[in-house]
């Protein structure tokens, strides 16, 4: 039977995230892996860094982690995923009150959310990244503070994730790829993995 990804059967395929989202994403593709979050790094960016360059940085140095040698059957996937405003990159919140001054920034303006994504194996390494623009309406305290209290966004990105009540509810729009918000840029990761 035909499949469109059959060229990775030669392939152990590792996605290098803990992220339940990415992995939800990934298996879109109907493809099989395995999730390896076995080889932590160090995620202090360099000072000066641009903001939209940090994901990419970030998604190498994941990838660097691991140990390929030649003859390993191991393709590794890494994303590293941001949401910038104002030129500030807003990572994830480390607390209630950090998620709130988060959102309020966000509510009412556009801000950018950035993937960086390397596919790396003992012989290759290619990364890219992928950029949507998500325009947010009006939010009130109350309303944002039921969504953190009802939602925990603490392992999330700019402290919100579009797939849940705060994407349907206060996101007037995106112009880019939805999922790549979520945390992967699907069509570019596929269109990426064809190519190995």
């Amino acid at each position: 039977m035909f499949h469109p990804l059959e060229n990775l059967s030669k392939y152990n395929v590792i996605l290098a995230s803990g992220s339940p989202r990415r992995r939800e994403l990934l298996g879109l593709l109907d493809i099989d892996f395995t999730v390896d979050t076995s080889h932590p790094v160090d995620e202090t960016v360099p000072p000066g860094t641009e903001a939209h360059d940090v994901p990419v940085y970030l998604s190498c140095l994941k990838a660097d982690a691991y140990p390929l040698t030649p003859g390993d059957d191991r393709l590794v996937i890494t994303a590293d995923t941001v949401v910038i405003l104002d030129g500030d990159v807003l990572g994830k919140p480390a607390d209630a009150s950090e998620a709130m001054e988060m959102l309020r920034r966000l509510a009412g303006r556009k801000q950018t959310v950035v993937t960086g994504v390397t596919l790396r194996t003992a012989m290759r390494s290619l990364t890219f990244s992928a950029t949507s623009v998500v325009e947010f309406g009006e939010l009130t305290d109350d309303e944002i503070r039921y969504y953190i209290d009802r939602y925990h966004p603490f392992d999330k990105a700019g402290a919100y994730g579009i797939q849940e009540w705060i994407g349907a509810a206060a996101i007037k729009g995106i112009d880019g790829s939805f999922y790549n918000v979520m945390g992967l840029p699907v069509h570019r990761l596929y269109e990426a993995l064809k190519s190995f």
